[in-house]
């Protein structure tokens, strides 16, 4: 935020000339009353014992040099116990449209991250069956974390890990295998964790209809089979519903290239040579209670077979080993109880306890008119994303899964994101920029020359308090990107366009835009216009989001 910058710019250069060192506590931020100024800062209360003053009154000493020293800023008053309040100039806010308009897409962008390399790995669903709503939320999630961690300077990778050497795929081939003998007639006897979606039964008749003469290989042969199709139909129908849900990987890794080479081994022989592992009970097990877990966990059982945690560890190793100075995981809300364990061993492996970050997706509550949405097979509704993305859009099902704090229950009602009203939150934001496209189009056909890039005189006439409260919001829009990045939160970018959205609505209602008599005043706010546009673009663009040109 260009505000923010500056008043801690010449706040430093202030201290400093009085002898004081930045206090570590201080804070920026605006006041929460718009009244009392853009910015207040508390560095007066935090000096004031160092000082051996009155809070309040080395707050005024402060706002006197900040009068004296920056023309930028118009008022500089003492608050409360010690804040110091600051209201900047019409003039330094009209400068935002000028950054705005220069940076243009790149608007936003910070170095943060300084070119350290994140591997994200997200939704990495077990390829059992189609991707359900609570995939989809975590797919939109870890793709617009990716785009907002780029724009803020990180150089992202991300990857999907394919569960493809466990219990779980050998009871996939199992159950396909037992529908192709019971369409083929043959007696089944079913056990109780087999998998019973549909898709299972057309995976089973695409196959006997290939080759009739399945039911008659050996069972082992049946069964390897059934898997490798399996697998494959179903990784490839996740692959397509990603893909139309404008969501990428940059890898796709297999669990069972970790056990082929060794990998889980390595570490094991790694943790072993720290200290960490010990057998009892036939079992090898990892000490993750000294690294703060609650008890120790077992990785391989006294049958010789691996725990899910043992191969977790030998991937998440891998990754380190493969140069990525820190990794993001997007996992269920489920797995809260994992987290502890998986630090413990990032901690053993040597790496801090910093470089390993996890996401919580919570659980999707999708509604119909307000009213709970059946989730069941049976009941043929909305239980995969494919079905919601084609009912509501790809715009609305990703703007809806960023509404809200990613580890929080969020409420999804299908009737109204497919509402054309105010009250549908996608449409409430894109109807914003179509808005201002609207408008610019009108300008163009009546023969209005907007000037390209504007400059400050063309700016003058942006005077009035909504004019100021755009273009003060439009300066935060860098703040949110670097926030949201530090805290892992797409929801903020999401916030924030429904906030801007809002003041342009507002803005529409109460201000003509396009004035025949009144020329100067038409080029500024149609500069104003292009710089609310550029910035709803690039939030819509971290969310994966389109811009539409009109509605």
């Amino acid at each position: 935020m260009r505000a923010i910058d500056t008043l801690r710019t010449i706040f430093a250069a202030i201290l400093k000339d009085s002898g004081f060192d930045w206090p570590e506590k201080t804070v920026i931020e605006p006041p929460r009353d718009p009244k009392f100024g853009d910015l207040s800062i508390n560095a007066a209360m935090l000096l004031a014992k160092t000082a051996r003053a009155n809070p309040r009154e080395l707050a005024r000493k402060f706002a006197g040099q900040l009068l004296e020293r920056c023309p930028d800023v118009e008022k500089a008053e003492v608050a409360g116990p010690g804040f110091c309040n600051v209201t900047f100039t019409n003039e330094f806010w009209r400068r935002t449209a000028l950054a705005v308009e220069s940076a243009g897409d790149a608007y936003g962008r910070c170095e943060i991250g300084q070119g350290r390399k994140i591997l994200l790995e997200y939704v990495s669903a077990n390829p059992t069956g189609p991707l359900h709503v609570g995939h989809g939320r975590g797919a939109a999630v870890g793709d617009s974390l990716a785009r907002l961690l780029r724009m803020a300077g990180y150089a992202v990778d991300t990857e999907y890990y394919i569960n493809d050497a466990g219990n779980q795929m050998r009871m996939l081939g199992l159950s396909v295998w037992l529908r192709v003998l019971e369409l083929a007639g043959r007696g089944v006897s079913w056990p109780d964790d087999y998998y019973r979606g549909g898709y299972i039964v057309d995976i089973a008749q695409k196959m006997l209809d290939d080759d009739p003469t399945l039911p008659d290989c050996p069972e082992a042969e049946g069964q390897n089979r059934c898997y490798t199709r399996a697998v494959n139909e179903i990784l490839s129908g996740i692959r397509a519903d990603l893909h139309n849900f404008r969501v990428g990987h940059d890898r796709w890794f297999s669990e069972k290239s970790l056990v082929q080479k060794n990998a889980v081994e390595d570490a094991f022989t790694a943790l072993t040579a720290a200290g960490h592992t010990f057998t009892e009970d036939k079992a090898f097990w990892f000490a993750t209670e000294k690294f703060g877990d609650d008890r120790n966990r077992v990785l391989k059982k006294s049958d010789g077979s691996l725990t899910y945690f043992a191969t977790d560890i030998a991937y998440h190793r891998d990754k380190f080993q493969r140069g990525y100075d820190r990794l993001i995981d997007v996992w269920g809300a489920d797995h809260h109880g994992y987290i502890p364990r998986m630090r413990a061993a990032i901690t053993a492996i040597g790496r801090p306890v910093e470089s390993f970050d996890v996401v919580l997706i919570q659980l999707v509550n999708l509604l119909q008119n307000g009213k709970p949405v059946s989730m069941s097979t049976r009941a043929g509704t909305f239980e995969t994303l494919a079905q919601v993305i084609q009912e509501v859009g790809v715009d609305a099902a990703r703007f809806m899964f960023l509404s809200r704090k990613s580890d929080s229950p969020l409420d999804f009602d299908l009737e109204l994101v497919k509402q054309r009203t105010m009250d549908n939150p996608v449409y409430y934001v894109q109807y914003a920029h179509a808005r201002i496209c609207a408008v610019l189009r009108r300008a163009d056909e009546s023969g209005i020359a907007l000037a390209h890039p504007a400059t400050e005189d063309m700016l003058a006439s942006l005077d009035t308090p909504e004019d100021i409260a755009l273009l003060r919001k439009a300066d935060a829009f860098e703040d949110t990107v670097r926030a949201a990045a530090r805290s892992l939160s797409p929801h903020y970018v999401s916030h924030y366009l429904m906030e801007l959205a809002g003041l342009l609505h507002s803005y529409y209602a109460k201000h003509q835009v396009l004035l025949p008599d009144d020329m100067p005043r038409t080029v500024s706010r149609t500069a104003l216009l292009r710089t609310v546009r550029q910035i709803l673009r690039n939030g819509l663009e971290i969310l994966g989001v389109d811009a539409p040109d009109a509605m």
